[in-house]
């Protein structure tokens, strides 16, 4: 047992070594590292940065009410259509106006499966959310028709980028 013991520990001073070696060279190579400073990027069209601030500034200042709650709408690019006004409707208002609408039964729930669309989907075991049938699709937008705030607000984004 004691002989095991001395094996394992017989290299232990080049080992010693060896890592405070590798410490002084990694301590040696931080303090001669720049420091990285992030510069702003220079614009050669002064008006086209001024575009892109003027379109920042619109973004910003348009406040858009939810005709479902009345409560404004911050956060623009996850609005949905409201089909009776055609105005940004706040996702979570139109969920809940869909679920007092729509007959939900047990082990039932209404989702967003994209592209306007929500859907009743039933499980067959809550617990495991993996494995679902989709009972019923509701259109809530249409597909090949874009609101026109939608389009609107694509175009303010893009100058932006």
């Amino acid at each position: 047992m004691e002989r095991r013991k001395n094996k394992k520990y017989s290299n232990n001073w080049n080992n010693q070594k060896k890592s405070e070696q590798n410490k002084a060279e990694q301590y040696r190579e931080l303090n001669n590292k720049k420091d990285f400073h992030l510069k702003k990027a220079v614009y050669e069209d002064s008006e086209a940065e001024k575009k892109i601030q003027q379109a920042i500034k619109e973004i910003k200042s348009r406040e858009v009410i939810c005709p479902k709650c009345g409560q404004p709408i911050t956060d623009v690019s996850s609005a949905i259509t409201d089909k009776e006004s055609g105005k940004p409707a706040h996702f979570d208002c139109i969920l809940n106006q869909l679920k007092q609408t729509e007959q939900v039964g047990e082990n039932e729930k209404i989702a967003y499966i994209g592209q306007g669309r929500f859907a009743v989907i039933y499980y067959e075991n809550p617990r495991d959310q993996r494995h679902f049938t989709i009972k019923k699709i509701i259109e809530w937008e249409e597909r090949d028709k874009k609101p026109e705030w939608r389009s609107e607000l694509s175009g303010l984004y893009s100058q932006i980028n």
